[in-house]
């Protein structure tokens, strides 16, 4: 499920299957307004579930909402710990496929992340690390 915003024809709550793209987000929306600043979208950037697609208005003075990162994908903590797989983990910065397995060998070995503190308990995860990675991050 992902939550389409801002400058698109049908604003709403869109069922895509996994793999999809903000193009597809978009294009499920019924496409740009005419006041769409869709030159600030990245519409190659993958889309996880429960994220959210905010489409800025030309001119618009943030064409992010907070927590929002790049190709306007706007959810807090875009990746969920205890959900993403190796493959979407290794999105984050300086996560490679070694780590993202440690991610995910962590979880299984020690249940779910209660926090995005835990994090720095994967082997290969210090504070340095979880520093880049704590506004993407999030645990539900």
């Amino acid at each position: 499920m992902i939550d389409v915003k801002g400058a698109v024809q049908n604003v709403g709550l869109y069922e895509l299957p996994a793999g999809s793209r903000i193009n597809d987000a978009i294009e499920a929306a019924g496409g740009f307004l005419p006041e769409a600043d869709s030159r600030s979208i990245n519409l190659a950037v993958i889309v996880l579930d429960e994220s959210a697609v905010y489409v800025p208005k030309q001119g618009e003075e943030s064409s992010e909402l907070p927590g929002a990162t790049p190709g306007g994908s706007a959810e807090p903590g875009l990746i969920n710990l205890n959900t993403a797989t190796e493959a979407e983990l290794t999105e984050l910065p300086g996560i490679g496929p070694a780590k993202a397995a440690a991610i995910v060998a962590h979880r299984t070995e020690n249940g779910p992340f209660k926090s995005t503190e835990q994090l720095m308990d994967v082997t290969g995860i210090g504070e340095k690390s979880f520093e880049q990675l704590k506004e993407l991050v999030r645990v539900r």
